[in-house]
């Protein structure tokens, strides 16, 4: 990474910002483009493309992206499936309590993943920790295989009080992993491993459910990158305003969750502080 050049793009709905900062001289450039429905990465290389001529010449891309969000808002995430401790289906439908009215809100309620797409084996870790009943690594290949002959894209894994001991959810997830047609296998307790299954449970779903998606995105974005001649590094912005790389993008889509807000929020930012400096 030899280049100056340090740039931010925001992706929205409607339009793409894009900030450019050279190290080297100090120069502060910014353009708008409009977002590119279908393949928010076209945008993002165009709007780039205005203020860059040569793409070896960037050091670090952020990315602010509402490729996750759009999914979730217009539920248009992939076909998800879930495997599950045994008498545990319908945690997701049922969430904290099943009642019509939650904080004086109204409105109904449709789990991201069908009934039929979640599935149950027989296992059971106790709330101290201890392995009541181990899992067995091929009963969980069946239900692996159906969930994927059924046309699920991508399938979460979560195990009742897998918080307080992971190791029937590890060895059920290598089990999934050795037969599951792609890489988006999600495990509830690498997304979140805290206490309160629906909390566990529903940003897992939601990791598995934005996998393909986002996965695809980054892929399309880093290829038209490259054909540019970019060499640097590409960081996406979390929801909480930090980054991380692609890699850990694709692995956990459901941190962009809130990436694009958050990106608008730390850009305006950043105009503000430039704005008290001069």
């Amino acid at each position: 990474m030899s280049g100056t050049i340090v740039i931010g793009v925001d992706v929205g709905g409607t339009f793409t910002d894009v900030f450019v900062y050279n190290e080297a001289t100090g120069q502060v450039e910014t353009t708008k483009v409009p977002s590119t429905r279908g393949d928010q990465s076209k945008g993002f290389i165009e709007g780039i493309g205005r203020k860059v001529a040569d793409f070896s010449d960037i050091r670090t891309l952020v990315h602010g992206t509402t490729v996750g969000t759009n999914a979730l808002l217009e539920r248009k995430g992939a076909r998800t499936g879930i495997i599950t401790t045994e008498g545990f289906r319908d945690v997701l439908e049922m969430r904290r309590r099943d009642r019509p009215s939650t904080w004086g809100l109204r409105g109904s309620f449709v789990p991201v993943v069908s009934r039929p797409d979640r599935v149950e084996v027989a296992e059971r870790v106790l709330a101290d920790g201890t392995v009541l009943h181990a899992v067995d690594p091929e009963a969980v290949k069946v239900q692996a295989r159906a969930l994927a002959e059924a046309g699920c894209e991508a399938v979460c894994v979560f195990f009742i009080n897998g918080y307080a001991n992971e190791e029937n959810e590890r060895v059920a997830v290598e089990a999934v992993r050795s037969v599951w047609p792609t890489t988006y296998v999600t495990a509830a307790t690498e997304i979140l491993p805290e206490i309160r299954e629906f909390e566990r449970l529903s940003t897992a779903t939601l990791n598995a459910y934005l996998q393909p998606v986002v996965s695809s995105y980054l892929d399309r974005l880093e290829q038209g990158l490259a054909a540019k001649g970019f060499d640097g590094e590409l960081l996406i912005v979390q929801s909480n305003g930090g980054v991380m790389g692609v890699g850990t993008a694709k692995n956990f889509p459901v941190r962009t969750a809130l990436s694009g807000p958050a990106a608008g929020v730390d850009r305006k930012s950043t105009r503000l502080n430039s704005s008290h400096q001069i």
